[in-house]
């Protein structure tokens, strides 16, 4: 199971305790909210993007949308999702449990400064039914991420 993986993975940075399962879904920016108990903002969404033969993974707080000029400039490229078959075999993670964690040596993760703006943000920890409460410097820290970028916009 995904889930222990990444429990796994988090227990050298020290933050496996905070790994959270619940009996409801938290597929979903809404859902992980009632679940966690915070506002949607506060959910670390994962977003998956195709580049050549691997992929970006984007973590941005979850009442922000892609910026598809701002993503075009910061990485050259188009914003391509993956495909939910794609998700899996580059990830290693399903959709609504994708996270930047215990995923491929080859991933790019990159934060989004969307998520500077809490003490606190929740992304998922590898399955539809899980969150990880870790401060933005633990989510920097845990995912390797390459950078910090700003490619998101407000959902209207």
């Amino acid at each position: 199971m995904s889930v222990e993986k990444v429990r796994e993975y988090l227990k050298s940075y020290g933050v496996a305790e905070k790994v959270r399962e619940f009996d409801e879904s938290s597929a979903t920016v809404e859902l992980a909210a009632h679940a966690v108990g915070v506002i949607p903002a506060r959910i670390a969404k994962t977003l998956s993007f195709k580049k050549e033969d691997h992929c970006i993974l984007v973590v941005t707080a979850g009442d922000q949308k892609i910026d598809n000029p701002k993503f075009k400039k910061t990485f050259g490229m188009k914003a391509k999702m993956l495909t939910a078959d794609e998700v899996i075999s580059m990830t290693g993670h399903a959709i609504g449990g994708v996270c930047p964690f215990a995923v491929p040596d080859e991933v790019e993760v990159y934060l989004d400064e969307s998520m500077r703006r809490f003490e606190t943000i929740f992304p998922a920890a590898g399955s539809s039914s899980s969150a990880v409460e870790l401060t933005c410097e633990e989510l920097e820290e845990c995912s390797k991420a390459r950078a910090w970028v700003d490619v998101c916009k407000p959902m209207a």
